[in-house]
């Protein structure tokens, strides 16, 4: 018989459980699905990693948001990046960022955790490398800032990512 085996509930004379059955017919059809674009700022530190390990001065990350904008002015701040060029294309935006060679690692950390503020200097040394460098950026009541600016303003928050 010519009949398809992802209609029926035998498969090489076997008979199918309904998972099994159900993953086969939908497999077929994955193709016509797109991927979906989770975190933005992990795809921007993302990129932004991977350009700085091939050697590259310049790389440009899209799609733009206020999370990244802010998360990069602080790594601007430090010295870790060189100049933001923020394009605005009508859509989700861009940023050309200027690479200066001095990332090693940077991410993303998720889900965001609460920190208070006597929690920031273990956290610090359990995801930085070492205490004289390293930057671990939190949300704030008063803004998105590392955690030395945070702990000046006596403040804890959310745990957004880290570079050094």
């Amino acid at each position: 018989s010519s009949r398809s085996h992802f209609g029926s509930s035998f498969w090489l004379g076997v008979p199918l459980l309904g998972e099994l059955r159900l993953w086969l017919c939908t497999r077929s059809h994955l193709h016509n699905l797109a991927m979906v674009r989770i975190s933005v700022l992990r795809d921007c530190l993302n990129g932004i990693c991977n350009a700085e390990k091939r050697g590259k001065r310049q790389v440009q990350v899209r799609p733009n948001s206020k999370v990244v904008i802010k998360f990069l002015q602080v790594m601007q701040k430090h010295g870790y990046i060189g100049d933001l060029e923020i394009i605005d294309d009508h859509r989700a935006g861009k940023v050309v960022v200027d690479l200066v060679g001095r990332i090693n690692k940077c991410g993303v950390i998720s889900p965001r955790f609460d920190v208070c503020l006597g929690d920031i200097e273990q956290l610090a040394s359990n995801i930085l490398p070492s205490r004289q460098f390293g930057h671990l950026v939190f949300t704030t009541p008063y803004g998105i800032m590392d955690h030395e600016e945070a702990r000046r303003k006596n403040t804890g928050g959310k745990i957004v990512g880290f570079f050094f």
